[in-house]
């Protein structure tokens, strides 16, 4: 009996096991349902937004596609329109440059021309001087030495002993015209063209580097005959020896004293381009007072 009430305990126990096990198992089966939902509807989800963001990502590039071509264009067109301007403006430019540097080469020529027609200019009117001053030793003969003093030997004249002078100067007969000149001065020194002959006389030592000589010569010149046609040009020369010598102080006044008595002339326009390559002032700078 009492085997039989076991019996039957233990099936009942075993029974409710079973149930209790199969009701968990349904419950566990509804979780996993549930989060199995859960799942699909997350999966769902992410597949919607990757969507959404495939979208806008295709939009993006679109618009970057479309910002790329706009700027191609744009930069396209402004590198037309430049190359359009840089006709329009190189060929009138080049143009305008090459009419500028063919002026300049023109008034570099025009200048090179004046300076030379100047040059010649003043050569032509010292030869003019001087052959005015042979014609006036021709017209008036020379005045008669002083008594006792010894006149020139027989068949010499004023002019015929200039002309040899002045002839053998040209042909760079320096020490016969020297000695010609020098002969003209002590037969006839009161002559119009004794300062002439006074002047070549130094340009005769200058040509030939005795400088000493030659400063001596042009000071004669300014202090025998003080005005005559040669005292600008021994004046100059004066200025121009000194500046060999190296007394610059010396030359530069004799520059400014031509420029300050003939500030028009050619030779002034000279001493102002030898001042300019001293470095100096075409005027002596004033000296400033002290203060007391």
């Amino acid at each position: 009996m009492r085997r039989l009430v076991c019996t039957a305990i233990l099936a009942l126990l075993g029974v409710a096991t079973s149930l209790a096990q199969s009701r968990e198992i349904r419950e566990l089966q509804r979780d996993v349902a549930l989060l199995g939902d859960q799942v699909r509807q997350m999966q769902r989800s992410l597949d919607e937004n990757l969507t959404a963001l495939r979208v806008l990502v295709q939009q993006a590039l679109d618009g970057v596609n479309k910002v790329n071509t706009t700027m191609a264009v744009l930069e396209n067109n402004v590198r037309e329109r430049l190359r359009e301007q840089e006709k329009s403006l190189v060929q009138p430019v080049a143009t305008a440059s090459s009419k500028v540097d063919q002026m300049a080469t023109e008034f570099q020529g025009l200048r090179e021309a004046i300076s030379d027609l100047n040059v010649r200019m003043g050569k032509l009117e010292q030869r003019i001087v001087d052959l005015g001053n042979t014609i006036k030793v021709l017209q008036a003969p020379p005045a008669p030495p002083p008594a006792g003093a010894f006149g020139p030997p027989p068949g010499v004249t004023a002019e015929s002993l200039y002309a040899a002078a002045m002839r053998d100067m040209n042909a760079g007969n320096y020490d016969l015209a020297l000695q010609e000149f020098t002969d003209y001065l002590k037969y006839f020194g009161s002559t119009e063209t004794a300062p002439n002959a006074q002047y070549y006389i130094g340009e005769i030592y200058y040509n030939r580097g005795e400088l000493d000589a030659a400063l001596r010569a042009f000071d004669l010149v300014l202090e025998k005959y003080p005005e005559n046609v040669k005292t600008r040009d021994a004046m100059y020369m004066k200025g121009q020896t000194l500046l060999k010598m190296g007394q610059r102080t010396q030359a530069a006044e004799e520059f400014r004293a031509i420029i300050a008595r003939w500030p028009a002339s050619e030779l002034a326009a000279k001493a102002r381009a030898r001042l300019k390559e001293m470095g100096l002032p075409a005027t002596a700078p004033s000296k400033r007072k002290r203060n007391s």
